[in-house]
């Protein structure tokens, strides 16, 4: 059987079958410069693959948020858990000099200035779990960056909350 069968067999892309090929992970050789899959390894990979878990619900409580390091705080009827660990963008590194100022800044493993590491650190200024709700909730700073919009380091912060609290 060939690639383009293979992967509308196994309802992937034909880059992902060559991949499990070049990986061993289904059984194939090379003819003429083109993968010949087994179809039998095929089928057992398929198999494989409708053995996955279910994904458990991620769920958001007071419990959640302080497991994944938030710290709780009530006052009056506000009950809400800080979650310090999440204020800085998911993806941005930062290496400072003893003054504190940043030496060095990347982005997603690239290089942005100095000035823009500082203002990707300075954009958020808390994130916290509204226990009265049940929402996670940004509180913006001053930065105010230009290579990622507030829609886009929102959807890092939450993405990385989410991540955090199905992975306990």
């Amino acid at each position: 059987m060939n690639t383009t069968t293979a992967a509308a067999e196994a309802n992937v892309t034909v880059a992902t079958i060559r991949t499990w090929c070049r990986a061993g992970v289904i059984t194939a050789t090379k003819q003429a410069g083109r993968w010949i899959i087994d179809t039998a390894s095929l089928a057992a990979r398929i198999a494989i693959g409708k053995m996955k878990r279910p994904a458990r619900p991620v769920v958001y409580s007071i419990e959640t948020m302080t497991a994944i390091g938030g710290r709780r705080w009530q006052k009056n009827d506000m009950d809400r858990v800080y979650l310090n660990g999440f204020e800085t963008v998911p993806g941005l590194e930062l290496d400072h000099y003893k003054s504190g100022n940043i030496s060095y800044a990347t982005l997603d493993g690239e290089k942005v200035s100095n000035a823009e590491g500082g203002r990707l650190a300075t954009a958020v200024d808390k994130v916290y779990f509204d226990a009265a709700d049940g929402k996670v909730y940004i509180k913006w700073g001053w930065g105010n960056p230009r290579s990622l919009d507030r829609d886009e380091i929102a959807s890092r912060i939450f993405t990385a909350v989410r991540t955090a609290v199905a992975a306990l």
